[in-house]
């Protein structure tokens, strides 16, 4: 197989992973693997420029975004979807044992979710608090 799909397979399999983890880390990186496909088609035989091209632009689009989304983050009127979770119900889709992670469905999404208390699947729980791509939950003790 030719050096430049095998980037470009990188890239795509990234992008799809970042799809799945609403992260921004493996976008840049992806974005790395296709300028490195793009260097891999005008100099197939150069694998080093590839990928130092490569890791200088996830590194580039890393270093200069971060400022720029720190400031929007910081801007009067930005909302994180994810911190509207906060006191939402939602339904174990998938049991949750102390110290393990399960899934949880809160609205019409799938969230990774922990608890100081084991769940079983189709309990109703309420999110508590939200990390980076884990929710917090706890069952639901109120009257529906």
């Amino acid at each position: 197989m030719e050096l430049w799909a095998i980037w470009l397979v990188i890239g795509v399999i990234l992008f799809v992973i970042e799809m799945l983890t609403l992260t921004f880390y493996l976008l840049w990186i992806g974005i790395g693997a296709i300028a490195a496909a793009l260097i891999a088609l005008v100099a197939p035989d150069l694998f080093f420029v590839q990928a130092l091209v490569g890791c200088i632009v996830a590194l580039g689009l890393t270093f200069f975004t971060k400022p720029l989304t720190r400031y929007m983050r910081k801007s009067k009127g930005y909302t994180d979807v994810i911190d509207d979770l906060v006191g939402k119900q939602g339904i174990v889709i998938e049991q949750i044992d102390v110290g393990r992670n399960g899934i949880v469905k809160v609205g019409n999404e799938t969230w990774s979710a922990n608890s100081y208390q084991a769940l079983q699947k189709d309990d109703i729980i309420i999110v508590l608090q939200r990390g980076t791509t884990v929710l917090e939950v706890q069952k639901w003790e109120g009257v529906s």
